[in-house]
């Protein structure tokens, strides 16, 4: 396909992957010919694998930050697309904790050598690849985490990162076609990431196409993401899916552009 994303894991944390509750891995973004790889956590090998991603054909790798469930498996995916290094290829972008802190030691030296350039993300600073341009974006989260806009000529994708709600920085998300957000906790759940009442609040002000849900706790599990996301649906008033583990999206179907097309079609229909 074309254009996809594919959920190679939902897992919110170590301890939910340890339990084989959700897989990890990450999220695949497809454009064209460009392949972005979000988040490659733990598990990311297998799991593209059984949801026959191809990570060969990885043009980025993006790693919000330095936590082992956002980047444990950042080593091995970089080997994975450059064939150990023989063909050295493409971007790694990764905050300041994954490429600055000099306490964290998740990369390897051989590993930053795969990748063809390395960029260090910002908030509010953009980049091109091709034709697809990412705008990396502000969360409320220690460890300098960061999330990600991806503008491709068809469609709008944001991914929150880990954040906590405020008001500042759900503003960044206006303008999207599909906002996949990362909801560990579920209703009533006062923690310090979103939960679902953050998740309505959102959605409420940015009226996305469609809000995808990930990224899940133990507690969201516990209470049913599905659940979750059609009371969250309700109450907001926008499509709302909760991302299951090799769960495979058609991004045009949520496309600003196909519902302007499909509404200058049924006008043209419409009798006189």
């Amino acid at each position: 396909m074309e254009n996809e994303i594919v959920f190679l894991g939902t897992a919110g944390n170590l301890s939910v992957v340890s339990k084989n509750l959700r897989k990890g891995g990450g999220i695949i973004v497809r454009c064209g010919e460009v392949q972005i790889h979000i988040d490659p956590g733990a598990g990311a090998l297998r799991s593209a694998a059984e949801a026959n991603v191809n990570l060969r054909e990885n043009t980025a790798v993006l790693v919000s930050h330095a936590h082992l469930n956002h980047c444990n498996d950042i080593n091995a995916v970089l080997a994975a697309m450059t064939h150990n290094n023989l063909d050295v290829k493409g971007i790694l972008i990764g905050n300041e904790s994954l490429l600055r802190d000099p306490t964290v030691s998740v990369m390897t030296r051989f590993a930053e050598s795969c990748a063809e350039k390395i960029i260090l993300a910002e908030p509010g600073k953009k980049i091109a690849i091709e034709e697809v341009e990412i705008e990396f974006l502000k969360t409320k989260h220690k460890d300098s985490s960061i999330g990600f806009k991806i503008k491709t000529p068809k469609f709008v994708l944001i991914y929150t990162g880990d954040t906590a709600y405020d008001r500042e920085i759900i503003d960044q998300y206006l303008q999207s076609d599909i906002l996949i957000l990362n909801v560990p906790f579920p209703f009533g759940a006062q923690e310090h990431l979103l939960n679902s009442d953050d998740a309505v609040n959102i959605l409420k002000f940015v009226k996305p196409q469609v809000a995808i849900i990930t990224h899940f706790g133990s507690k969201m599990i516990s209470a049913s993401p599905i659940y979750e996301a059609r009371e969250i649906q309700k109450q907001s008033g926008v499509p709302t899916l909760a991302a299951e583990d090799g769960m495979h999206i058609d991004p045009m179907a949520y496309s600003k552009e196909r519902t302007q097309k499909m509404v200058d079609f049924l006008a043209k229909e419409k009798p006189a």
